[in-house]
């Protein structure tokens, strides 16, 4: 189902171009015909164009992106402004400042210093000042509300920009370029879409037109709000649940197992503690041999043998001595 119809389109006069001498050939596609003197735009390619733009948007804001409204011509201002607050998104609606985006730091710097002067005048701090000092931060403060009072919301640089009038924006669309963001543009026949990612070829002059388009792509924020919110809802009750589990005593949270079944205790004890725990195996008596007692048998018999030895020797020397008396 297209997100717009092409009736309401051509009620918006969103298909009325520019005067046929002011186009820009790279915008030749999106032509459909041309009538006394100004360029017809084809609504059967924006209203696809839209579609993609649609879900683009969406997507982004889906996954946590941030998308920039840029719009300062006078016929869109009001507009831009209107549909980002509803959106909850950042928007510029007064003069570009040269490097929003590829001078963030800068910018974030002064976003921080306008918050600090305006802390000094709702505590009442200004009052000890003098009176030029007063008036001084006074004057800052308007001048940084009026240029920054859109992006002082952020904190990073947005995820994407859509602009209206690519031809009056060309800075932003030159910055978005350089730091890759991806720019959603509504394109009027006198512009160049080349450096456009998601073209939307309508007429931006007609404040009926910027009106019906912008609104649609806030349409596109808050659906992708709300498809992130059902998200963290259905995370949450995830969380919810494993945590309502884990407290019945269902499943335990670190071993996964029913906390009123038996657990083995290699799951609950380190392979320290359990090597603490179990015993240590009785080493095996080595076998006693019979070598010593052996030796003692043969060292008793040897002693024995000497002791014997001695004896005989004596006996054989008396014999003769005896056969010597008797011979006397």
């Amino acid at each position: 189902m297209a997100v717009i119809s092409m009736k309401a389109l051509l009620e918006s006069g969103v298909h009325f171009g520019h005067r046929t001498n002011k186009w820009d050939p790279g915008m030749k596609p999106y032509i459909f015909t041309e009538r006394n003197g100004i360029h017809i735009i084809d609504l059967q390619q924006t209203v696809k164009s839209v579609s993609t733009a649609y879900n683009a948007i969406r997507d982004e804001v889906a996954g946590g992106g941030v998308v920039l409204f840029v719009g300062t011509k006078r016929q869109a201002q009001e507009t831009v402004k209107e549909e980002a607050v509803r959106c909850g998104m950042p928007y510029v609606t007064e003069r570009w400042l040269g490097g929003m985006l590829t001078n963030w730091a800068t910018m974030y710097q002064r976003i921080q210093e306008l918050e600090r002067m305006e802390k000094l005048v709702t505590s009442g701090e200004i009052e000890r000042l003098t009176k030029k000092e007063g008036l001084l931060i006074q004057r800052e403060i308007t001048r940084l509300n009026i240029r920054l009072s859109g992006v002082r919301s952020i904190h990073r640089v947005p995820d994407m920009i859509f602009v209206v009038d690519v031809m009056r924006e060309v800075s932003a669309v030159h910055e978005a370029n350089l730091l890759n963001i991806p720019v959603v543009a509504l394109v009027d026949t006198n512009c160049d879409p080349t450096n456009v990612d998601y073209v939307i070829p309508s007429n931006d002059d007609a404040i009926r037109a910027i009106k019906l388009l912008v609104a649609r792509m806030a349409d596109a924020v808050l659906e992708g709000k709300a498809m992130r919110k059902d998200e963290e809802l259905e995370t949450m009750e995830e969380v919810k649940l494993e945590a309502r589990t884990y407290a019945e005593g269902e499943i335990d949270s670190i071993t996964g197992v029913g906390l009123d079944d038996e657990v083995d205790d290699a799951l609950l004890l380190g392979n320290s503690t359990l090597a603490k725990l179990t015993p240590a195996p009785e080493k095996e008596k080595p076998v006693e041999e019979p070598q010593a007692e052996e030796t003692e048998v043969v060292v008793s018999a040897a002693v024995e043998e000497a002791v014997d030895q001695p004896e005989a020797g004596l006996t054989e020397e008396q014999g003769p001595a005896e056969e010597n008396t008797d011979k006397g």
